[in-house]
C-alpha cells in the first residue's frame, strides 16, 4: 500500500527514469546494507572517525544511528534547472563533517547538540514521498556527506513506496570515494560546491587541510558516475554534475585556481553556477577572521566571472529573476 496514493501531482521530468530505479530494488537494497555495515567503524566521510555509529556513539559529524532531519521542503531558491515551478524537494540535514567559519547554515551545520534521538529511516521516506506529492522536481539532500546509509536505508523503503522523483547530491565535496561509489548508479544529479584550494586556507576557513584534495577526488568521481549535466527541453536539470562555488571576498586566486582546475580536469562543458551571495555569516565578525567580514563587492564577482570565461568555461549558470516561466 502506498503512503500517499496514486500521487497525481509528480513535478519529474516527463519520462525520466531515476537511475535508482533503473539499477533496481535488489542493487538498492544491497548498497544500503553495505552502507549500513560500514556505520559500525565508521569511514563514512574523510574523516575516518572509526567509532561505532550503530550503537548511536558520533564524532565529527555529531551524528549517531539516525540522520537528522531539520526541514523539508519546496525549494524555490536553487538553480533554475532544479527549482522549475514547483520547486526542488529539499532535504536539510543538520551537522556536518567541516567547520566553516563562513556558514550561512551555522545554526543547523554546528550550532545543534549532538541528539541520540533523529529522523528514523520510515519517517525521511515519508518525507521524500510527501515532497513528491506536492510535486517538487526532484529530491535533493542538502549536507548528506556523513548520513549517506541513512540516506540508502530510507531511499529502499520510499522507493517500494512509490519514489520516482531524481536524486540531487548537494554537497560540500568533502565526501569519502566509498561513499559516493555506492552512490554509483543511485544519485541522478551531484551539486558539490568547491570552495578553497589552499591547505592553509582550508585548515583556517573549514578545519580540514586535507579538503582540496579530498573534494578534487570527489569531483572526479562524481563527474565519471554521470558527466557534465544535461538539461531536458522542458529545462529541467536530468542527469550530471553542477558544481557550486561561492566567491569569497578578497581572495580572488582560490577563485582562479578552482576555475581553472574545473576547466582543464573536468572539461569547458562542465556546469558551473558562480555564486556571489556570500554574506558574514557563522563565525566570522569584527574580532574573528575580520578580513571576511564585508559582503562580496560587484567588481569582484564581475571579476570571478571574467575569470571563469577566461578559463574557457562555456556553461554558466543563470538565474531567471523569478520563477520560473512555464
Amino acid at each position: 500500500m502506498r503512503v500517499f496514493g496514486s500521487l497525481p501531482n509528480f513535478g519529474g521530468p516527463t519520462g525520466l527514469v531515476p537511475a535508482y530505479l533503473s539499477l533496481g530494488l535488489e542493487e538498492l537494497r544491497r548498497r544500503a546494507r553495505r552502507a549500513l555495515e560500514g556505520l559500525e567503524s565508521c569511514r563514512v566521510c574523510p574523516r575516518d572517525c572509526g567509532v561505532n555509529r550503530l550503537d548511536g556513539h558520533w564524532s565529527a559529524c555529531k551524528t549517531g544511528r539516525f540522520a537528522v532531519v531539520t526541514s523539508a521542503f519546496p525549494h524555490l531558491g536553487e538553480e533554475d534547472c532544479l527549482r522549475g515551478r514547483n520547486g526542488s524537494g529539499t532535504v536539510f540535514f543538520g551537522h556536518c563533517n567541516l567547520r566553516c567559519a563562513f556558514c550561512q547554515n551555522f545554526d543547523i551545520s554546528q550550532g545543534l547538540r549532538p541528539q541520540v534521538a533523529g529522523t528514523d529511516p520510515w519517517d525521511l521516506a515519508r518525507i521524500m514521498l510527501r515532497l513528491q506529492e506536492m510535486g517538487c522536481h526532484n529530491i535533493n539532500f542538502v549536507t548528506p556527506e556523513h548520513v549517506v546509509p541513512q540516506v540508502l536505508e530510507a531511499l529502499v523503503l520510499a522507493a517500494e513506496e512509490g519514489l520516482r522523483l531524481p536524486l540531487v547530491y548537494n554537497t560540500s565535496a568533502y565526501d569519502s570515494l566509498e561513499s559516493l561509489r555506492l552512490l554509483d548508479g543511485i544519485v541522478d544529479i551531484y551539486m558539490p560546491d568547491l570552495k578553497l584550494f589552499d591547505p592553509e586556507l582550508c585548515k583556517k576557513y573549514l578545519k580540514a587541510e586535507d579538503y582540496p584534495g579530498v573534494a578534487r577526488a570527489a569531483l572526479k568521481e562524481m563527474h565519471g558516475q554521470v558527466g557534465p549535466l544535461e538539461i531536458g527541453e522542458d529545462g529541467l536539470a536530468r542527469r550530471g554534475v553542477l558544481i557550486r562555488h561561492l566567491v569569497m571576498p578578497g581572495l580572488p586566486e582560490e577563485t582562479r585556481a578552482i576555475l581553472s582546475w574545473i576547466a582543464g580536469e573536468l572539461g569547458p562543458d562542465a556546469y558551473v553556477n558562480v555564486m556571489g551571495q556570500y554574506r558574514p555569516g557563522g563565525r566570522v565578525s569584527r574580532n574573528r577572521h575580520p578580513e571576511l567580514n564585508r559582503p562580496l563587492e560587484p567588481l569582484e564577482l564581475g571579476s570571478a566571472l571574467a575569470m571563469a570565461e577566461k578559463a574557457g568555461l562555456t556553461r554558466l549558470d543563470g538565474r531567471a529573476p523569478g520563477p520560473r516561466k512555464w
